[in-house]
């Protein structure tokens, strides 16, 4: 995987573990005759690489037909770039009638891909984060439907804190004299990614009250004085050499936190299990510590919606399948987030009926998501996100002035937002 930040983000959009699968169909033209069906529905997901889950969606699918006789559901699983591949499959006539979106972006709204969603959610917006439902609003509508929600948090190992004398980290000054004191010849204090950059450069910015764009979505602020002083701190905990760098797995794997190469990491919910496996009750998570007394403790929430394709011949039709299964079904919805990964439900109501996250660590990562969980804006694209990646490499790595490094990123930045609000 490449070290961009760029790259990350598309990654983040996510859950994790993609791998190579093969395009699979659930119900194919014979089935849904048989049936007794008078639609049949396309709907593609992404390879996931989690054991079970092309088999649960399948099995999702037909128990949708066996109650609406009406309806089949072919289910493609698509393997490799799955983004590129949908998104040109959607300027054609193959489109698919519904599928699923990791990495929300504002141009599939303007170019008339997705239809709206709101009927279906009337009633039940109190039942997702803010996060979810601003990433998926576009010109006051909503056109995605959370599946599952991917918390991301900062773990520490309880005894390495405690030998050292040294509390949970509650500030970024905190976090910054902890991972100086914890690095030693044998361990680092921290790992953010191999790169030494992960997410940090976005969590500083939110720790400090700063934002990639403003709250209407018109300007790039990512250069405002918060956002300066606050990635300052990256450069700091280079200069400390506290973080953990060119590590053989990057930030979304735990091998370094579980291997003692880092006495912090931050990663994933879906590390969990694995981490708990090989550190037994021997770790605790947190936010990312607030920058400074005026800041507040963030994370980063990724996770998948479902769409529907605008153009379609079935929209109605798509939106109940929607409705059915990411809505209704609680039982279903518990089972696609923990029975094959790790993930929290996207509703509230279900993630608290969840027992997985009713205790420990697993339940204090599903907290700090409601609570401090941050997304990307959907006008937040990629040449954009380049612009801002050069200048933090800049800033953390070379020491190039800040201000002026951000000021020339957030130009660049600026003229690409014009574009997509034109």
């Amino acid at each position: 995987m490449s070290t961009s930040l760029t790259s990350r983000r598309a990654f983040l959009g996510g859950s994790l573990l993609f791998v190579g699968g093969v395009a699979l169909t659930a119900c194919g033209k014979d089935d849904a005759v048989k049936a007794g069906a008078k639609v049949t529905l396309e709907q593609w997901y992404h390879a996931y690489g989690e054991a079970g889950t092309q088999q649960a969606v399948i099995r999702y699918a037909k128990e949708y037909t066996k109650a609406n006789p009406d309806v089949a559901i072919k289910v493609n699983w698509i393997a490799g770039d799955y983004s590129a591949k949908l998104h040109s499959t959607l300027l054609t006539p193959k489109a698919p009638d519904l599928f699923e979106i990791g990495d929300f972006q504002y141009v599939d709204v303007k170019n008339g891909l997705l239809a709206p969603l709101d009927d279906i959610i009337k009633g039940q917006e109190a039942e997702y984060s803010k996060a979810s439902l601003d990433s998926a609003t576009a010109d006051g509508k909503l056109y995605g439907l959370k599946m599952m929600d991917d918390a991301m948090v900062l773990y520490y190992r309880k005894s390495v804190l405690e030998k050292a004398g040294i509390a949970v980290p509650q500030t970024f000054a905190e976090l910054a004299a902890a991972a100086k004191k914890l690095t030693s010849r044998e361990q680092k204090g921290l790992f953010v990614g191999s790169d030494g950059i992960g997410n940090a450069a976005y969590l500083l910015l939110w720790s400090n009250g700063a934002d990639l764009l403003d709250p209407e979505g018109k300007k790039v602020v990512f250069n405002s004085p918060e956002a300066i002083a606050a990635l300052a701190g990256l450069k700091q905990l280079h200069d400390d050499k506290s973080l953990l760098l060119d590590f053989t797995t990057d930030w979304y794997d735990p091998g370094a936190f579980v291997q003692g190469a880092a006495a912090m990491q931050w990663c994933g919910l879906w590390a969990m299990p694995a981490i708990k496996k090989a550190l037994g009750d021997d770790f605790g998570v947190v936010a990312w510590p607030k920058f400074g007394d005026t800041g507040q403790a963030v994370s980063r929430i990724g996770g998948w919606f479902a769409a529907v394709n605008a153009k379609g011949k079935h929209v109605e039709e798509a939106k109940k399948y929607i409705e059915w299964l990411w809505i209704k079904q609680t039982d279903l919805q518990k089972d696609w987030c923990v029975s094959y990964g790790f993930h929290v439900p996207a509703r509230k109501s279900v993630a608290a009926q969840t027992t997985e996250f009713g205790s420990g660590p697993a339940k204090d990562a599903a907290a700090i998501l409601a609570e401090t969980g941050r997304a990307y804006p959907n006008l937040w694209n990629t040449t954009m996100d380049s612009a801002f990646a050069q200048a933090v490499l800049k800033i953390a790595k070379s020491g190039g002035d800040a201000k002026s490094l951000l000021d020339e990123a957030a130009g660049k930045a600026q003229s690409e937002l014009d574009k997509q609000l034109a």
